[in-house]
């Protein structure tokens, strides 16, 4: 079959992304055509390696799956990619100058879960956390091209509070799957056993526990909200799509807090309309600051 020609390619991860139902999607209405593309593309591919690994197709084997993703993203660079999704990044890869470094350590990070199903320090969670989140941050402030190196330490602080929050509201699909990404350390500081939380039972121990997993994943998103403070206007403007989804993804912790009786209820969602909401009101806040910005 005749490959995709890139406009064709970037369609169909357009349409991907927007059949995604994901919170990022809203956050990317907000930026110009050509990077609003980019990011359609770099969350397709995303989203597509962590399908190959968490969501296999039947019969697949999902450490070959990985070796392909690796293998396409490698043609991506040379000039010669198969996929739909690969040959829309080829494109933006050349435009935006995204290192292929940070693609392959992404690729890494989503390994981590055919092998790994439990960490047993903060420490070892941080690394996997960077891969997954961080990573992606750094590949986003290529697309936002912004000019400070500080912007980086950003969007490691904003990735890592992200995957703590998704960490903190996947407890339960993650248990079913026998899987426990907080750290073994901290259970056992709580007093709350591996087997308290794969069987999901509710007790005092757990609401402290849940107490001071929400509280650091605040401390990341605090460090980069004083990151942020520091940067120039321009910067600062050029991050407001991470701003975007700060605020959807600080909405999901503040929902988590507020239920934390029902840790293994149902998965906590923000609603389309107040995604929009939120959005809107941290682009009209940004459009204000940048204009005063301009004028002082």
């Amino acid at each position: 079959m005749k490959p995709m020609s890139p406009t064709e390619a970037q369609t169909f991860c357009t349409t991907y992304t927007k059949q995604s139902g994901s919170n990022f999607y809203y956050s990317f209405l907000f930026l110009p055509r050509a990077r609003r593309e980019a990011m359609y593309t770099i969350y397709a591919f995303c989203k597509m390696v962590d399908s190959a690994v968490d969501e296999p197709p039947a019969g697949s084997n999902p450490l070959e799956e990985v070796a392909k993703w690796r293998k396409e993203v490698a043609a991506a660079y040379q000039g010669h990619p198969t996929q739909p999704v690969t040959i829309s990044l080829a494109l933006h890869l050349r435009m935006f100058d995204i290192p292929e470094s940070l693609l392959q350590e992404l690729i890494t990070g989503v390994e981590m879960d055919l092998t790994i199903n439990r960490f047993a320090t903060f420490s070892e969670l941080y690394q996997y956390c960077y891969r997954v989140a961080s990573v992606v941050g750094l590949i986003c402030l290529k697309i936002f091209q912004t000019k400070s190196s500080a912007a980086e330490e950003y969007a490691v602080n904003l990735g890592l509070a992200f995957q703590l929050t998704n960490i903190l509201r996947d407890l339960k699909g993650d248990a079913e799957q026998n899987r426990i990404y907080l750290p073994l350390e901290d259970l056992q500081r709580f007093g709350y056993s591996e087997e308290a939380l794969l069987h999901q039972q509710p007790s005092s121990a757990l609401v402290e526990l849940m107490k001071f997993e929400c509280e650091r994943a605040h401390t990341y998103y605090q460090k980069a909200q004083e990151i942020l403070q520091t940067l120039s206007p321009s910067d600062q403007k050029s991050l407001v799509v991470a701003e975007i989804m700060r605020g959807v993804y600080s909405r999901i912790l503040q929902k988590i807090e507020d239920r934390n009786d029902l840790v293994f209820g149902p998965r906590i969602r923000v609603a389309p309309m107040q995604r929009l909401a939120i959005a809107g009101n941290i682009w009209i806040r940004s459009l204000f600051a940048h204009n005063i910005a301009s004028s002082v």
